[in-house]
């Protein structure tokens, strides 16, 4: 199964279950869980081939979806799901392949479409790192910094580099996301829709999300809402964090 981290204690109100993007981990947001789990419990998973969780060749959203359907069956009762991006996306494929498992949908900057956002130049610029001759991590980022200017994104992918006495490495199956990238900024052709309750929190400098996904949103989450975090772009969670909470806290209590 997939890694996961618990915050927070048992109550009456519905689990929440946070899905992190291409790259990430659940470390990324154990502070937001942290905030949430005040009244909650509140679970972060490691998606497959990232973090600690088990590396496997196929990163599809179909066997995405089984992973957290493994987890929320492991959970004994069906949870609120917060899913970003890659981890948005296959929140939305578990909750059509199995609504009984989920009770509200939360997605965060992406929508059920395919995107020209290759992200294979960034794993050519990790793979290319000569990570086996560092000692720091910030000598990693000197090195990235000659191929990849964005400060916020080399941190972000550094955050997965493991340096220690018993050798280096990445905390990602690089070689298997290069391989299912096509897969990763498509969508999978699903049957049937979720009928609970779907908000879609978009950044508002972010294009993820376009009045050409409305039909299709509409479509595949019938009651679905569409909610704009100002000056947030794709990183809603981190770059606008307090509305973000605010916007996730409204709607997880039904408001």
């Amino acid at each position: 199964m997939l890694k996961i981290q618990t915050f927070g204690n048992k109550t009456l109100i519905t689990d929440l279950l946070i899905v992190h993007g291409l790259f990430g981990s659940g470390r990324n947001w154990r502070a937001i869980a942290r905030n949430i789990s005040s009244d909650r419990q509140v679970h972060v998973v490691d998606m497959r081939n990232h973090g600690e969780s088990f590396w496997n060749a196929d990163n599809s959203y179909e066997s995405m979806a089984e992973d957290l359907k493994k987890i929320i069956t492991s959970l004994k009762s069906p949870v609120d799901v917060l899913g970003h991006s890659m981890g948005g996306k296959a929140s939305m494929v578990l909750a059509i392949n199995n609504p009984d498992l989920v009770n509200r949908l939360l997605i965060v900057d992406i929508a059920p479409t395919k995107y020209q956002h290759d992200q294979s130049i960034n794993i050519s610029i990790m793979k290319n790192l000569p990570i086996d001759d560092l000692t720091r991590r910030s000598d990693a980022d000197l090195i990235l910094k000659k191929t990849l200017s964005d400060d916020a994104l080399r941190a972000f992918f550094l955050q997965s580099l493991i340096i220690s006495p018993n050798g280096n490495s990445w905390q990602l199956n690089l070689d298997a996301l290069d391989k299912n990238m096509d897969k990763i900024i498509g969508f999978p052709d699903v049957s049937g829709q979720f009928n609970g309750m779907t908000f879609f929190l978009k950044g508002e400098l972010s294009n993820y999300i376009s009045d050409k996904d409305l039909p299709n949103i509409n479509l595949l989450f019938p009651r679905n809402k569409i909610i704009t975090i100002k000056n947030a772009g794709h990183w809603v969670h981190a770059e606008a964090t307090r509305d973000f909470l605010i916007s996730v806290k409204k709607y997880l209590s039904g408001s």
